[in-house]
């Protein structure tokens, strides 16, 4: 015959654990994408999901753009943000990048 018999071997412990071995570093590696990638980038866009909700009248902001200036109105997605002293613009929330601490602004000037 040209086709040899093919018999069938026992399944023994160590073959599973084998098993199980192969897909450690898949695992390893799905762990490190995790602690590296995403919880960051979570903790990220909660920070800024609270800083766009505190926003309020008088914080000094840095936009998008940046732009430096001082919130004067505060809507429910917008804020009027005060550039200069005749210059007004409305913003979305989410263009604002950082609130700045009291008095930043006129120490720059």
């Amino acid at each position: 015959m040209f086709i040899s018999n093919a018999f069938a071997e026992a399944v023994t412990a160590g073959s599973v654990q084998e098993g199980l071995m192969q897909y450690l570093p898949l695992i390893g590696l799905v762990a490190v994408f995790y602690f590296l990638v995403l919880r960051p980038q979570q903790k990220r866009a909660k920070d800024l999901k609270s800083m766009t909700e505190a926003l309020q009248r008088g914080d000094e902001v840095v936009t998008v753009g940046g732009q430096l200036g001082s919130i004067s109105k505060v809507f429910d997605q917008y804020v009027s943000v005060t550039l200069a002293e005749n210059l007004e613009v409305m913003v979305q929330k989410t263009a604002i990048q950082a609130v700045l601490p009291k008095g930043t602004i006129k120490s720059i000037k």
